[in-house]
């Protein structure tokens, strides 16, 4: 075979690996997107244009891409949906935004979530989620946002989200959070709004609001 042939072949073979990355990537994000679709409960036909035959989610409404076709971008706030989220959205590997907010989600907060680690924004407030927050949360070391005020989620901080050094806003206030705030990493930076008005919180960041620490 001559050379100039021997490198066409070639590089067709990495364009077509390429190609099956991309396609494969993007289907494992429709087939995410379409198990959460199966769990929700959607009166208002917010996501109506979920069509798992697609080649991928891009085309999707509340979805949005980036130029090779990854998922960067879940938006469903204010949709009147309800329902519990599910592992599948681990598989958001490429997602930076997770907007779920003033909605009617309930039950615990998936451990997967923990997998997003290309994750920046997270806001899951204004919903019904119980339990408490996963531990995993400490892997998003690209997060700066995490919102998940007025829930019902219960449990102390865990400690291990004091490693989130690029973390900007915590919001945890109005929910049945017990124990004591971290001193370091980011917590020193969040103002007592933050952990307003959880009965069982106590920390020095709270300075004068009355909390009472019960333990958890």
């Amino acid at each position: 075979m001559a050379p100039s042939t021997l490198l066409s072949a070639v590089a067709l073979l990495v364009i077509l690996s390429d190609v099956y990355y991309l396609a494969t990537s993007t289907n494992i994000e429709g087939e995410a997107l379409h198990a959460l679709r199966v769990r929700l409960s959607d009166p208002t036909n917010v996501l109506q244009s979920w069509d798992p035959t697609l080649v991928n989610p891009c085309t999707w409404f509340h979805v949005t891409c980036d130029s090779h076709n990854h998922v960067i971008r879940l938006d469903l706030a204010n949709s009147n949906i309800s329902g519990e989220l599910g592992p599948e959205l681990g598989k958001l590997q490429h997602i930076q935004y997770l907007e779920l907010y003033r909605n009617n989600f309930h039950g615990k907060i998936p451990e997967e979530l923990g997998n997003l680690n290309q994750l920046i924004g997270m806001d899951l407030f204004e919903n019904n989620f119980e339990g408490e927050i996963p531990k995993s949360f400490a892997r998003l070391k690209s997060l700066r946002f995490m919102r998940l005020n007025n829930n019902g989620l219960s449990g102390s901080i865990p400690r291990e989200l004091a490693l989130l050094t690029n973390l900007k806003i915590f919001d945890i206030s109005n929910n049945d959070i017990c124990g004591t705030i971290p001193i370091n990493g980011p917590f020193s930076t969040f103002p007592a709004r933050s952990y307003a008005n959880n009965n069982r919180l106590n920390g020095p960041e709270l300075q004068g609001l009355v909390t009472y620490d019960f333990g958890c």
